[in-house]
């Protein structure tokens, strides 16, 4: 039987995959270069097979390499599994939980359910990270976050996805553009032609695109924004106009601008927003707490907004 690969050496595998570079990967690793080629040789001859191309000049994966990259993600982020479920098992709740969040949502969910989380669980760590759904859903699969808040539809593959709440699109522009004098809008063909779309990577760009059936070649004017706040303030410059989330316009948003938002046209489209984690995880515990804390604060936060200014009016 041939020898198995260690973790160790997977380890320095996937550090070398991701910089392309021995000395930065040795200091990921927190290890001299020496020992980093070292580990990979001895990889490469249990495996029997060249992993990496290496030359003064460059350093390549082959493409059994990327291959065993690939695999090398889920091996380590099962066996980093592994290691929490005894940890986990004497206390829920505990320890650390990273927690990644996409940049539509994490600024306007964040706050509703964090400080009740850390009063009710003083002893659990919470480390967050913002960043796109791609390299979150990255992030998961190779056991650097142990769930993920996103938005559907987007293809998460095998990863098991808790529903949280579905977050209706508004249409948003200047107060004095005509298409929002009614109490509701419409998403018509002329109307999202105007729209002005996030940068490629960001989930809403496309669910923008699907919402009014616009095709990437729509975009003819090639105005992009980097994020929400940018991309209103391309809105109230006259550039065109928005659809923006809900739970956007009820954290306030608008407040401060010469904007107003208006209610689709039923069916209103609408994001389905998860709490997503791995089949393998063994924090099941955490994962059901967790959806149930944000379930609970979104719907307090809804009710409160919704009662004080009255469902389906119009946001300005």
């Amino acid at each position: 039987m041939p020898a198995l690969p260690s973790l160790r050496q997977l380890t320095y595998l996937l550090a070398l995959a991701q910089h392309l570079n021995f000395t930065r990967a040795a200091a990921a690793c927190h290890i001299t270069q020496s020992t980093l080629s070292a580990g990979l040789k001895e990889l490469e001859a249990n495996l029997g097979a060249t992993l990496v191309e290496r030359d003064r000049q460059s350093v390549l994966l082959t493409p059994l390499g990327a291959e065993v990259v690939a695999r090398a993600r889920g091996l380590l982020a099962a066996a980093n599994d592994l290691a929490a479920l005894a940890a986990d098992a004497a206390e829920p709740m505990t320890g650390t939980l990273r927690l990644g969040v996409i940049p539509t949502i994490a600024p306007f969910l964040l706050p509703r359910f964090l400080p009740d989380l850390r009063a009710r669980y003083p002893r659990l760590k919470l480390l967050l990270r913002e960043d796109v759904s791609a390299n979150l859903l990255q992030r998961m699969r190779g056991g650097q976050l142990d769930f993920a808040v996103l938005a559907l539809p987007f293809e998460i593959g095998e990863l098991e996805a808790r529903p949280l709440f579905d977050d209706e699109f508004w249409l948003v522009g200047r107060e004095d553009d005509p298409v929002l004098k009614a109490r509701r809008a419409a998403v018509s063909a002329p109307v999202a032609e105007r729209l002005v779309l996030l940068e490629e990577g960001h989930c809403l760009r496309e669910h923008t695109l699907a919402a009014c059936a616009r095709s990437e070649a729509a975009n003819l004017s090639g105005v992009e924004a980097t994020s929400l706040l940018t991309l209103l303030q391309m809105v109230e410059s006259g550039l065109g106009l928005a659809l923006i989330p809900e739970i956007a316009l009820n954290a306030g948003l608008l407040k401060g601008t010469r904007l107003v938002a208006r209610p689709l046209t039923p069916p209103a489209p609408k994001r389905s927003i998860v709490l997503l984690a791995r089949t393998t995880s063994t924090k099941q515990a955490e994962l059901a707490t967790l959806a149930d804390h944000i379930r609970a604060a979104y719907a307090n936060a809804h009710y409160a907004v919704t009662t004080s200014r009255g469902r389906r009016k119009s946001i300005a």
